[in-house]
This record gives C-alpha cells, sequence and structure tokens, in this order.
C-alpha cells in the first residue's frame, strides 16, 4: 500500500489505531473496514446514526473518524461540527466524510464543517490510500475560531470536485498573514462572549498561542507581551465588561503594531 516503503505504512497505521465509522449502510462499513485493516492492527468502531457517533466519540477517543452525509439519513457535517465545538478529546482528530452524494454544495458543506477530507463512494483503494496519507502524515494548521473550528481550509483539496468554485490550496503562512488572521478571530470572539461564550473563550485562548508563535517567528517582544496579556484577560473568572474592556484596548495596540508592520 501507499508508497510501498513499510515505514510509512507503520506511521500512518500509528495514527489510526481507532477508527470510528458513522454511516446507517452496514455493508459499505463493512468493505471500508475490510480496507482499513490492511493498514495494520485496526480496532473500528461502527454507530449508525450521528446520535449514536457522537456518544461512541465520546467513550472510545476515535484517533479517526468517518462520517455520512446528511442525505443517508445520518449528518455527518453536523456530527463534526458538534465535536469540533466540544471539549473531547478527538476534538481536532480527522474527520473523513464517505458518501455518494459529491456535489459542490456536499464538498464545501463538509469542509465548513471542520471536516479534513472528502470521499466519494464508490473508491478505490487508491483513493482511500490518498486520503489516509494526508490525514495521517500531512498534518494542517487548526484554526480556532467562532464561527469556524477545525483544519485549515485553505489546505482543503477534495479531488472528486473540479468545477469553477475549485482553487488551488492557499499556502499562506506569513506571519502578517497569521497575525490579521488572530485579530480578526479575537475581534469575532470578544464580540461571541454573549452568544457563545464557551466557544469564544477558547478562541481567546487559541489566539494568545497564536500570538507566540507569530512573535518567535520575527522575533518581536511586543507580541509576546500582547500574548500575555491575552492570557491574562482570559484566565479565572473575569468579568465579561471587564473582559472586552481589555480585550479592546489589546486589540488597538495589535492593530496599530500590525499597521506599522505592514507599512515597514
Amino acid at each position: 500500500m501507499f508508497d510501498g516503503n513499510i515505514r510509512t505504512l507503520q506511521r500512518i497505521a500509528a495514527k489510526m489505531q481507532r477508527v470510528l465509522i458513522v454511516d446507517p449502510n452496514t455493508a459499505a462499513v463493512r468493505l471500508l473496514a475490510d480496507q482499513l485493516r490492511h493498514v495494520g492492527n485496526v480496532q473500528i468502531f461502527h454507530a449508525v446514526s450521528a446520535e449514536a457517533g457522537w456518544g461512541m466519540a465520546r467513550t472510545i477517543d476515535p484517533m479517526l473518524m468517518f462520517v455520512e452525509h446528511a442525505s443517508s439519513g445520518c449528518d455527518g457535517q453536523a456530527l463534526a461540527r458538534k465535536i469540533r465545538r466540544s471539549d473531547l478529546a478527538c476534538r481536532e482528530n480527522p474527520i473523513i466524510m464517505c458518501t455518494a452524494e459529491a456535489t459542490a454544495d456536499a464538498i464545501f458543506g463538509a469542509r465548513d464543517a471542520g471536516i479534513h477530507e472528502f470521499m466519494r463512494k464508490p473508491f478505490t483503494i487508491k483513493d482511500l490510500e490518498r486520503r489516509l496519507e494526508a490525514v495521517t502524515l500531512k498534518p494542517r494548521d487548526w484554526v480556532e475560531a467562532v464561527q469556524y473550528v477545525g483544519p485549515d481550509r485553505r489546505r482543503f483539496n477534495s479531488a472528486e470536485y473540479k468545477g469553477p468554485r475549485k482553487r488551488k490550496a492557499d499556502a499562506t503562512g506569513a506571519p502578517a498573514a497569521r497575525l490579521s488572521q488572530a485579530l480578526r478571530i479575537v475581534k469575532s470572539a470578544a464580540q461571541a462572549l454573549d452568544s457563545d461564550p464557551a466557544q469564544a473563550r477558547r478562541a481567546l485562548v487559541a489566539q494568545a498561542v497564536e500570538l507566540k508563535k507569530v512573535g518567535e517567528a520575527i522575533k518581536d517582544v511586543r507580541l509576546f507581551e500582547a500574548a500575555a496579556a491575552l492570557e491574562a484577560c482570559t484566565a479565572g473568572g473575569m468579568a465579561r465588561a471587564e473582559l472586552i474592556q481589555r480585550i479592546d484596548s489589546l486589540m488597538g495596540f495589535l492593530v496599530e503594531d500590525s499597521g506599522d508592520r505592514g507599512a515597514a
């Protein structure tokens, strides 16, 4: 399988020891499970509904998940969104949508739900191999925002759809772009503290980490200071009004700082 390299196969197998398949079609599940077992010693768990899949995800902590499209009566997109916005240990683990519904809406809907890869039924072993290699050996940056939680959508690249909305993966990873994204997320998270407080605070904490990474990349101590300030804002039980006031102050500093850097 794959490139014929046993070490590659071992690396992939190590990252998918527990696989959850959420699909009401038992025959399709059996076929997929048989193909997955060729990779290595893989434990396969099966759920026939999104509700059952959620319960199993909480119990078994799957390292890889396969879900179906809503047209099958099993809404994998909704399940993916729920997992991504939860506190489950598996919330960042790869999810692959495997379905016969390979329309543009289905593909982009899967992407926007935080699903890593899309695979159309019926699929070949090569199709499966490509998806497994992508999700296990080619990690994507994680985006912890409010409206979206999941792998970086700019690198979503389904081979199933080649219509006018298809675009090449955006590999933008420059510090300026990362800082700009962090600022947008901080702003939207501050606005969502009432409507979605749990995810808003998760997003703020994640952006503190991102500011540190950007600070390390460009050797700017001010971004370390901003990250520390954002961490202090989100730590403990700070009241919403004070939290928003501090974030507004921090945003003012960062926007000014970002503008100065962009003009240089």
